[in-house]
């Protein structure tokens, strides 16, 4: 701490020390500055930086896919896994594929969707409400 003085006196102490004058925040009233390694304070701001990105957590969007006639252990084993992956903290897009006459029976669809919304009633909330896309029926769920 040297307190407040010239740009000229602060230029001069780091040439002494035989390092850098470096602003660390310009809009502070006086501005404050450092004396100090300019490399060595790059390096280490780019280390920091390096840290945050390795510990950010990108939210997924995973699919599962279903069709309207699903057994009971497949559509268990389906569930297992989107519990898995809303516990991750992805966002789970469920699928419901129509193939042939199925189109027909979308009652049977819209079955298969309560039993979804029933069974991960207590770990996602939906994002966008069941709607069809073409010969499939589409919802994504996201983790409370």
């Amino acid at each position: 701490m040297r307190g407040v003085m010239t740009v000229r006196e602060g230029i001069a102490i780091a040439d002494e020390a035989g390092l850098d004058l470096v602003e660390i925040s310009p809009n502070a009233d006086p501005p404050v500055c450092k004396v100090l390694d300019y490399g060595k304070y790059k390096y280490e701001m780019q280390k920091k930086a390096a840290e945050a990105r390795k510990k950010q957590k990108t939210i997924e969007l995973k699919e599962i896919k279903l069709r309207p006639n699903i057994d009971d252990h497949d559509f268990g084993i389906k569930m297992k896994s989107a519990k898995q992956f809303l516990g991750e903290g992805d966002k789970v897009k469920i699928t419901l594929r129509f193939r042939g006459r199925e189109v027909a029976h979308q009652d049977l669809a819209k079955q298969v969707i309560e039993r979804v919304l029933q069974d991960l009633a207590e770990l996602a909330k939906v994002e966008s409400a069941p709607s069809f896309e073409g010969r499939q029926m589409v919802m994504i769920l996201v983790a409370k």
